[in-house]
């Protein structure tokens, strides 16, 4: 029989959990070295931003000063240039507005410019003497085209259509389109002699050119042969020293001497 105060007994030991007690681990707070981080609620920093807060921590006030500053400049250059991009998109828009609203026509006035074309053409089949022995009905129609002509020019020039009619202007390849050329003494070459059709311009664009014929000037002169060469003749004798015994013709001689 077992000693009933025998502590190697088993039965006479404390009853435990069966895990053996270990002392507690006592947990220090590490000092943050780094101070205030972004990562200082439990995020772990990266590479750059370990790097980047060892720099700041290194920088001198006065350097701290001149990096904030260049901060800042770099900023006032970013905030100029946003700017300067809104300003030129406002401007670009308010263009683009006004060249819409100025030019929207300009399909349809191209279209309708072959209308002034044969009115024009219908008037110029009779000359003005050709009117004189028409019929009244019929120099009444001719008269009426010409009002129609006069009121579809002024329909356009009010929506910014103007007619070109440069009879007897100097040639402009920028308005002008030389249909033929030909030679006319009369005007130095270059002149619009004809205006075959007439031409328009919308605002400060082109619609159409104008059909023209230009002068070429006056025939070029040949030139002239040149002169054979006139054969020497003896030049004249000098004349002799008048002698004042010997009369001169035309003088009367004294005879009372």
């Amino acid at each position: 029989m077992s000693d009933p105060k025998d502590p190697q007994d088993p039965q006479n030991m404390p009853e435990s959990d069966g895990a053996p007690e270990t002392p507690a681990e006592e947990t220090t707070a590490a000092p943050d070295a780094a101070g205030d981080t972004p990562w200082a609620e439990g995020g772990e920093p990266t590479p750059k931003e370990a790097l980047e807060a060892a720099a700041d921590a290194l920088l001198t006030p006065d350097a701290q000063i001149a990096e904030l500053e260049s901060q800042v400049n770099d900023l006032r250059d970013r905030l100029l240039r946003a700017v300067a991009d809104a300003e030129n998109t406002r401007k670009r828009a308010e263009r683009d507005k006004q060249d819409a609203s100025k030019y929207a026509m300009t399909s349809f006035a191209r279209d309708i410019l072959s209308v002034g074309d044969n009115m024009r053409r219908a008037i110029d089949t009779l000359s003005e003497e050709d009117r004189k022995g028409v019929p009244e009905p019929v120099r009444n129609l001719i008269e009426g085209v010409e009002m129609t002509e006069r009121e579809f020019l002024s329909v356009m020039e009010r929506h910014g259509v103007k007619a070109i009619n440069p009879h007897g202007e100097k040639f402009d390849p920028n308005l002008h389109q030389a249909m033929f050329e030909a030679p006319d003494p009369t005007r130095p070459a270059g002149t619009v002699m004809e205006v075959v059709a007439t031409g328009y311009v919308i605002g400060d664009r082109l619609l159409r050119p104008a059909m023209v014929g230009i002068s070429k000037g006056g025939p070029a002169v040949a030139p002239q042969p040149a002169a054979e060469a006139a054969p020497e003749t003896p030049a004249d004798p000098a004349p002799e020293a008048a002698d004042p015994e010997k009369p001169t013709p035309g003088s009367k001689i004294d005879t009372k001497a």
